[in-house]
């Protein structure tokens, strides 16, 4: 089976999308885009506000309630060249503790314009709350294609007021422009609370509070876990078969509470907001089912074959949580930090999720490999629809709700 997998080609995941397709902007009010929904055999075209009346009852409906945040810091040397500095992920230590730091911090980063920065330290200056600080990078060794970077501030401030006030939004890179004032809040979720990504889990832009109460007044039940989008999620799949690509790692975080609230919901339908909330209720299935092998483990990393090299004899997604519960009750902990490579492709079997709200997703990634692996080749009949039916695609795009 796993080598069937390696094998699919990803031309075969490949359909025509013109550039003018993809929404370069998001429309004027969120939960007014259009909805593709695939229920059951049935194909029909909705508003997202009517999401609420097309979900089963007694669904739970997660979320991943990560924030993007200004990962561009751009530096203008004396010389007059524009330097960015993109971070990526912090180095040395968790997301959590690198925004709590209040003088300075090394991240993993990309280097815009990187021929230009022979030697020495980037100096910038910006402000916040009227006042002004400095911000300065100081670049260390190369990492594949990035670079640790040590960036100190003063001012006292917290890293996470600090790159808020100085950097810019990443916006991603096939809408071929900057970013703009109105995107630092529309290329957020409205629900956006723990920072770390640097790519928005898009299939939560359409939600808006008045959708989240049409969802209380439906008895739908809600649940939010992180899990922190990297720039990898933009990866094209550069080789001709998917066995040779390599899965980008991700930090997932889940608390008790997520993982309780999620075991006393079965066997009723959990339903992911997002491929990457997906990817991570699935991975932490996995994770359930490698305790059950070994409970002496002492973290959590899935890599992106381990599902279809493990046996989860007959192990249902509430046995293999309940393993993680118990695990994180033996370490004294009631928060889970781990991390994902989890590749799901056409032949893995869901453990978790029964249905999907997602957007368009570009041609040859990844998460069509997602869908097509929740929905099978119906994946092109849904996709052409909208190309017919005018939607819009992509990151600002409208969504889909896949019930199979």
């Amino acid at each position: 089976m796993l080598s069937d997998l390696k094998n699919i080609r990803i031309e075969d995941y490949d359909y025509p999308l013109p550039d003018d397709r993809i929404a370069k902007f998001p429309i004027a009010q969120r939960d007014h885009s259009k909805l593709l929904c695939l229920k059951g055999g049935d194909l029909s075209e909705h508003h997202f506000y009517d999401l609420p009346d097309l979900l089963p009852e007694n669904t739970l409906l997660v979320f991943n309630d990560t924030k993007v945040i200004h990962a561009r810091l751009f530096f203008q040397k004396e010389t007059g060249a524009i330097i960015e500095v993109f971070c990526l992920e912090p180095h040395g230590m968790d997301v959590t503790a690198a925004f709590a730091q209040r003088e300075c911090c090394t991240w993993t980063c990309f280097i815009g314009n990187n021929k230009k920065w022979k030697s020495g330290t980037l100096c910038g200056k910006w402000k916040m709350d009227g006042k002004a600080f400095e911000l300065t990078a100081e670049r260390k060794e190369a990492v594949g294609n990035a670079w640790i970077v040590d960036l100190r501030w003063t001012g006292g401030a917290s890293f996470a007021e600090v790159i808020e006030a100085a950097g810019v939004i990443p916006l991603p890179p096939y809408l071929h422009r900057e970013a703009e004032a109105s995107d630092a809040t529309r290329y957020q979720t409205v629900y956006a609370h723990h920072d770390g990504s640097v790519a928005a889990p898009t299939a939560g832009l359409h939600f808006t509070p008045e959708v989240f109460e049409r969802l209380k007044a439906k008895g739908i039940q809600t649940e939010y876990i992180t899990l922190h989008v990297g720039a990898g999620t933009f990866k094209p799949v550069s080789t001709d078969t998917i066995g040779e690509h390599e899965m980008h790692v991700e930090p997932v975080h889940v608390t008790a509470d997520n993982l309780q609230h999620l075991v006393a919901h079965a066997p009723n339908p959990v339903i992911a907001v997002g491929t990457t909330t997906v990817r991570t209720l699935e991975s932490l299935f996995w994770f359930g089912v490698q305790l059950h092998h070994n409970p002496t483990l002492d973290h959590m990393h899935i890599r992106q074959w381990d599902p279809y090299e493990l046996s989860a004899d007959g192990i249902s997604f509430a046995e293999a949580y309940d393993n993680i519960l118990r695990w994180m009750e033996r370490r004294g902990t009631d928060r889970l930090d781990g991390a994902t490579q989890l590749m799901i492709a056409p032949g893995y079997k869901y453990r978790v999720i029964k249905g999907l709200v997602t957007n368009f997703h570009q041609p040859k990634s990844t998460l069509l490999l997602l869908v097509s692996a929740l929905i099978g080749d119906r994946w092109r009949q849904c996709y052409r629809y909208a190309l017919d039916h005018q939607f819009r695609f992509l990151s600002y795009g409208d969504s889909c709700f896949f019930l199979p």
